[in-house]
């Protein structure tokens, strides 16, 4: 999930992703994401474990949108959880308008990632 220039290649949620910094994926890295029905946003890495999860942010007037990606083993599978979260003065009016946006998103993706792992443990073995 770190790899995050790569998401358009696993789900359609993101039309593309541009980092603005070089160097290993960490706490303040930041990207440009362009998505559908959506301005482009500039996140930035706030939290990292790495191999495990990141929460980045993106902040807009009146309003921080936290994004989190974790992963965990169970057994010898993994479960991912993505989530989303609104801070700020205009946060219940941006659940009312992007909850169903953002629930059919965080599905794209987490559907899009599960094909994209399972293509890679097929061409790894």
């Amino acid at each position: 999930m770190a790899d995050v220039e790569r998401w358009p290649e696993w789900t359609a949620s993101v039309t593309s992703v541009k980092r603005l910094d070089a160097g290993p994926f960490g706490i303040g890295s930041r990207a440009r994401v362009k998505q559908p029905k959506l301005l482009p946003a500039v996140w930035s890495v706030t939290i990292l474990d790495p191999g495990r999860s990141f929460t980045w942010m993106s902040r807009m007037l009146g309003l921080r949108v936290l994004g989190s990606h974790a992963v965990e083993s169970v057994g010898d599978r993994s479960r991912v959880t993505l989530s989303i979260q609104f801070i700020g003065l205009f946060r219940a009016p941006a659940i009312r308008a992007f909850r169903k946006l953002n629930e059919e998103y965080l599905e794209m993706e987490a559907t899009g990632l599960k094909g994209r792992c399972e293509e890679m443990s097929k061409s790894r073995t």
